[in-house]
């Protein structure tokens, strides 16, 4: 009787868990659906602000972009690891971990260093790493106004000639059970091509300069908010397909200890019946 009893408790156990883990993936379904319309009512406007940028840039002469275009021998280099501040999503925050490790190994011979978006980043990478900065807060108020502000001080990092080159990496979302890793370069900017504007009649008040140097900064700040807009998608994504598998898996893992019980159960009452027959027989004998 004492194995049924451990089996019991076990079926308990399992159980609970599987409402636990049935619980968070439906909270963060719920989360997903709202983090979703942000990053796809996000994008087009990201994307249309880096044509209009590329269209008026390629129409100008000499040299576009001022320090943001700086290109420097590369001695220090900054990442930016954007990933979640809690755990049970999979592979979401390895991925991102293992592709500053790629990175760092790309850049040798350079001082790598980090600036982590997100606690489990900060956590992992603090042992290997040197953090710069923790902002892992952000997630707390989402906003772009807080995000310009990260924005404002990676810029002024390369600017100042602190780092010769910055480069974002995390998970862009897809859809719910897909998450890309990426690792892309945000400062400085890639060369743009001349002779690809698209041709057009226009006045631009103030100069085509003014309008192009006023926009690189907020192309930048609108680069890193799509990108944590994107992660942060990505991260719910994740943890409802991890906590629908883990489910499945804790509803097949009951099913079989409940088998496991009867089975139990019915050998002990089969082994009592035999006993009273046994009885029965040694007192007729």
């Amino acid at each position: 009787m004492a194995n049924l009893k451990e089996i019991r408790n076990r079926i308990t156990s399992v159980s609970s868990t599987m409402q636990i883990t049935s619980a968070m993936k439906m909270v963060s379904a719920a989360k997903l659906k709202k983090a979703q319309d942000a990053i796809t009512a996000m994008r087009p406007y990201a994307e249309k602000l880096t044509e209009l940028l590329q269209n008026l840039s390629a129409t100008l002469e000499g040299e576009v972009g001022g320090s943001y275009t700086t290109q420097r021998e590369v001695k220090k280099v900054l990442v930016v690891a954007i990933t979640s501040n809690r755990g049970l999503c999979g592979a979401f925050n390895t991925n991102v971990i293992k592709e500053v490790k790629s990175a760092t190994e790309k850049y040798k011979g350079a001082q790598v260093d980090v600036l982590a978006i997100g606690k489990k980043g900060n956590d992992i990478l603090k042992k290997t790493h040197n953090i710069i900065d923790n902002q892992s807060t952000i997630f707390d108020a989402l906003t772009f106004d807080n995000v310009a502000t990260i924005a404002s001080f990676i810029t002024e990092k390369f600017t100042s000639g602190e780092y010769d080159r910055v480069e974002l990496v995390y998970n862009q979302f897809k859809n719910a059970a897909t998450q890309i890793v990426q690792a892309e370069q945000f400062l400085p900017l890639a060369p743009i091509e001349k002779g690809t504007a698209i041709a057009g009649d226009y006045i631009f008040e103030p100069s085509k300069e003014e309008i192009v140097m006023t926009l690189i900064p907020k192309s930048l700040k609108t680069q890193l908010y799509k990108a944590i807009r994107d992660s942060f998608a990505s991260e719910h994504g994740a943890r409802m397909t991890a906590m629908h598998k883990a489910t499945d898996n804790a509803t097949e893992l009951r099913n079989q200890l409940k088998l496991t019980y009867n089975k139990a159960r019915q050998a002990a009452i089969t082994g009592e019946i035999l006993e009273i027959v046994g009885g029965a027989e040694a007192l007729n004998g």
